[in-house]
């Protein structure tokens, strides 16, 4: 039967076995990638680099679609509507 100890020890020396594998592996993996650049002529910074979209073009602002006349209140239809429009006729504050 295996104490406490015992588990430890095989642990370590799981952990050991790991460690050597994933070593291996990162090494093979390191030279298929060096395979690779070499046959297509790539360098690290074309790796590296992202290619970039650009500057962004800033957004037009949304154009005003109902005004009211008298006190200057505007809403652009999107969206809840404004309390100055509530129970009024839509129709009549509408940008022609």
């Amino acid at each position: 039967m295996s104490n406490y100890r015992d588990y430890q020890k095989q642990i370590a020396e799981l952990q050991a076995k790991a460690e050597e594998a994933r070593r291996t592996e990162i090494a093979s993996a390191k030279a298929q990638i060096r395979v690779i650049m070499d046959d297509y002529g790539l360098t690290l910074a074309d790796i590296s680099s992202s290619p970039k979209a650009g500057p962004k073009t800033p957004r037009k602002p949304v154009e005003i679609k109902y005004k009211d006349e008298t006190t200057g209140d505007t809403w652009t239809g999107r969206g809840r509507a404004p309390k100055w429009l509530e129970g009024k006729d839509k129709n009549q504050y509408l940008v022609r």
